[in-house]
C-alpha cells in the first residue's frame, strides 16, 4: 500500500469530523466528494446548503453536515465562545456575531474550539495570515510549542531519495528567514511530524550552500549553529548540516562529500535556510537544479504545522489542521510558488 492510501486507511479506521470552511470553492467541493464517498470523514461545510450544492455541481456532497451561520442551531454557542475567546480584547456579543457571520474561518475554528468538529482544512482561497489568524487567537498552541512553522510532505515517483520517495520539506511557508535558534526548532517539530505521518525514524539535513565548511559566509554559519543548537536540544533526533541539497539526498554524493555524516545521502527531511531557498533544489527526474515548482516536482498545496491544542486527536489523518499532502503530477505542474511565502494553508 502506498503512502497516501495507508493515510487514508488510517483517516479511515478513525473517522473524524473535519469542516472545510471555504465550502464555495470547487477544489473543496471535490475533496468533500471523495472523503464522503470513500468514508474518509465526516465534512462539514459552512454557508448556504442550496448555494453550496449549487456550486458543487456533479460532486455529491449531499452527506455533508451543513452549517449555515443564518440559521445553525448552535450559533448562539459560537457567539458566546467567540466573545469569551477575545474577551479581553474587549469583543462584545454583538461583535462576536457579526464576525462569525461575515467570515467562515471564524466558524470553522469555533467549530473544532467547542468539539463540534475534530479539524479544519482552508487555505484555498485565503491568505497564510487569514488562515492562522482565527487558529491563534482562538485555538492558541499547544503547551511549549516554541514557533509556528509548516512542512510539506512530498510524495514523489523517485524511490531512490528518501524514503521511498517521500520527503518532508520545512519551512517553506511561514518563517521568511529563520534564526539558528528557529531552524533548530524547526528541524525537531519536523522530525517529530515525519514520525507521526510517515512513520519510521526521521533523518534531517539542514540545508545550506556550503557542506561540511566547504564555504565560508554568514548564512553558513546560521545553520551551523542551528545545527549545534538542534543537536543538544533534540539528541534523540538523527540529524546533520550543515549541507547542500545533492549532498543530502543523493548517496553517491553524500559519500563523497560528507564520508562521516549519518545523514548524508539518506535524508528523509530537509530544513531549508529560507523560505526563497524553499524555492530552490534537486529535480530527481532530470538530474539537475531548478526551481522545483516550475518544474513540477511540487503540488504546493499549503500545511501548517500550528501545533494545535486539538490537532492531537486527528494527528494520524488524511486530512488534518496539521498537515495537507501533496502528491506530484508528473502532467500537470503546478505553477511557481510566489516568492515571501504562501497564500494560504492548513
Amino acid at each position: 500500500m502506498d503512502f497516501l492510501s495507508t493515510m487514508k486507511a488510517k483517516a479511515k479506521a478513525d473517522k473524524k469530523v473535519i469542516v472545510l470552511p471555504e465550502s464555495y470553492e470547487i477544489r473543496n467541493l471535490e475533496a468533500a466528494a471523495e472523503c464522503l464517498r470513500d468514508d474518509i470523514a465526516d465534512i462539514m461545510l459552512v454557508g448556504n446548503k442550496e448555494k453550496i450544492m449549487e456550486a458543487a455541481g456533479s460532486f455529491d456532497v449531499s452527506k455533508a453536515i451543513f452549517v449555515d451561520p443564518e440559521n445553525y442551531e448552535r450559533m448562539d454557542e459560537l457567539v458566546a465562545g467567540l466573545a469569551e475567546a477575545r474577551k479581553s480584547k474587549g469583543m462584545t456579543l454583538e461583535e462576536a456575531r457579526k464576525i462569525l457571520l461575515d467570515d467562515s474561518l471564524f466558524v470553522g475554528v469555533m467549530l473544532v474550539k467547542l468539539g463540534i468538529a475534530d479539524g479544519m482544512v482552508s487555505g484555498a482561497i485565503h491568505s497564510t495570515g487569514d488562515v492562522l489568524r482565527p487558529a491563534l487567537q482562538i485555538l492558541k498552541t499547544a503547551p511549549g510549542t516554541e514557533l509556528v512553522s509548516s512542512f510539506f510532505i512530498m510524495v514523489t515517483q523517485t524511490p531512490q531519495f528518501g524514503d521511498d520517495g517521500i520527503l518532508l520539506f520545512a519551512d517553506c511557508a511561514l518563517n521568511q528567514n529563520p534564526t539558528s535558534a528557529e531552524l533548530a526548532c524547526i528541524a525537531g517539530d519536523s522530525a517529530k511530524s515525519y514520525a507521526a505521518f510517515v512513520g519510521g525514524e526521521a533523518r534531517v539535513a539542514m540545508l545550506s550552500h556550503s557542506t561540511m565548511g566547504s564555504a565560508k559566509h554568514a548564512d553558513v554559519t546560521k545553520v551551523v549553529d542551528a545545527v549545534k543548537i538542534a543537536k543538544e536540544k533534540y539528541p534523540e533526533v538523527k540529524l546533520d548540516g550543515e549541507i547542500q541539497l545533492d549532498a543530502a539526498i543523493v548517496k553517491e554524493v553524500g559519500e563523497l562529500k560528507a564520508p562521516n555524516s549519518d545523514v548524508a545521502g539518506k535524508a528523509n527531511v530537509l530544513v531549508f535556510p529560507d523560505i526563497d531557498a524553499g524555492n530552490i533544489g534537486y529535480n530527481a527526474r532530470d538530474d539537475k537544479y531548478e526551481d522545483m515548482f516550475s518544474a513540477g516536482i511540487i503540488d504546493p498545496t499549503k500545511v501548517s504545522r500550528v501545533a494545535l491544542e486539538n490537532a492531537a486527536s486527528i494527528a494520524s489523518m488524511f486530512l488534518t489542521t496539521e498537515c495537507v499532502l501533496a502528491e506530484k503530477k508528473e502532467n500537470n505542474p503546478m505553477p511557481a510558488m510566489p516568492a515571501g511565502g504562501m497564500g494560504g494553508m492548513m
